[in-house]
């Protein structure tokens, strides 16, 4: 993504997140204490609470830099085995976060749709279909979707070849959504299988 001064998490009102979310009562409870995402994501992984955190991520990003963080993530985990439509719906996405225009967007869900919905690809090409009101929706969509969507891709992600890998990913991946926020690309390195 392109580099920028600030962190884009704290461009996001912290009490407007935290109603976009759904925190046990002890993890609420160390968020609304905060002034800032950035505060709450700190106390947050100090606490432990690292899926609340992710979430967190996910709904105070700007759009486009969450979606491209779901395809980080997504990467990292990704078999070597990945099917050729989860490829093309993470493709999508990349594309769609670089170059947000109706045609890459709707591309994105065509995509998706066609790996299945159930991995980390194909709900980062939703995030990305989700992330901005398309002509062809008779409703408009709930700005908060983009971060369900890629709250979605991270957490399969964070799990993808066991749960026991859970923890040591999402430590990752938010040193990852921290890099992003800071206007970096986010990318982790990849570890062999």
């Amino acid at each position: 993504m392109d580099a920028a001064t600030g962190d884009r998490l704290d461009t996001s009102d912290l009490s407007t997140v935290l109603k976009r979310v759904a925190f046990d009562r002890e993890a609420a409870d160390i968020a609304v204490r905060c002034v800032t995402v950035s505060e709450a994501l700190d106390r947050l992984v100090e606490s432990g609470f690292l899926a609340e955190a992710t979430t967190l991520v996910a709904h105070a990003l700007p759009r486009r830099e969450a979606v491209w963080w779901a395809c980080m993530c997504a990467h990292h985990t990704a078999p070597a085995t990945l099917s050729a439509c989860d490829r093309l719906a993470v493709r999508a996405a990349r594309s769609w976060a670089r170059h947000p225009r109706g045609a890459t967007r709707r591309r994105a869900m065509e995509r998706a749709e066609s790996a299945g919905l159930a991995t980390p690809e194909a709900w980062a090409a939703v995030a990305a279909f989700w992330s901005e009101p398309g002509d062809e929706a008779l409703v408009p969509l709930p700005t908060y979707l983009t971060g369900v969507a890629v709250a979605g891709a991270v957490g399969l992600a964070a799990i993808r070849g066991g749960p026991h890998l859970r923890t040591e990913r999402l430590r990752q991946f938010l040193a990852s959504a921290r890099e992003i926020a800071l206007g970096g690309e986010g990318r982790i390195p990849l570890r062999a299988a």
